[in-house]
């Protein structure tokens, strides 16, 4: 069990922090947060109710409609979105797992979110051979669950990506003329 699960109490309050910190200027109904963090309804609801009542989210609208986003004057907000943002990762040899479902990847390289850029145009790209694009979008959402954030990503096939870094392709020289980290080389970059 990761650490701030432990401090924060459970890996559903952690994703749903994560969530809203992450994502603090948008709304989110209680059917989008539970597709977001990949949580049940019923814990969902839950948390979100603690997180009204501790006064870090605030509701607009009722019922059905209603939206929670992350209460700006809330106290302890920039504390803990400096703390949350710190210490939000995910280990290596889970996005390399998580991507060697989706089919066999010669290349994985995390930018953008994971490196530190604020604002890059994708922040992972993964390049293989017979990769499941259903798979891939699954693998991808279950990282996106854990981070609290959307993921920007780009796969291609081999030939494609030959083809893409031989003409110079402004995405891929977006990534790798700035900072980005290689995960996986099996074709010899």
């Amino acid at each position: 069990m990761e650490p701030l699960t432990k401090l924060f109490g459970s890996p559903a309050r952690l994703k749903t922090l994560r969530l809203f910190m992450f994502n603090q200027d948008s709304a989110f109904t209680l059917a989008e947060i539970k597709d977001r963090t990949k949580l049940s309804s019923g814990v969902a609801r839950r948390e979100v109710a603690d997180l009204l009542a501790a006064g870090l989210l605030r509701k607009k609208g009722e019922r059905a409609a209603a939206r929670y986003q992350t209460n700006p004057r809330f106290e302890h907000l920039a504390a803990l979105d400096a703390f949350i943002r710190d210490t939000t990762g995910v280990r290596p040899q889970n996005i390399v797992r998580a991507m060697k479902r989706a089919g066999t990847p010669r290349l994985i390289v995390l930018s953008g979110f994971f490196v530190g850029v604020v604002e890059p145009p994708i922040d992972l790209l993964i390049v293989g051979d017979h990769l499941d694009e259903r798979t891939l979008i699954a693998a991808v959402h279950s990282l996106e669950a854990e981070l609290g954030r959307e993921i920007r990503y780009a796969s291609f096939a081999l030939a494609e990506f030959r083809y893409r870094m031989g003409v110079y392709d402004r995405l891929l020289r977006d990534v790798f003329d700035y900072p980005h980290r290689i995960l996986v080389d099996r074709i010899g970059l």
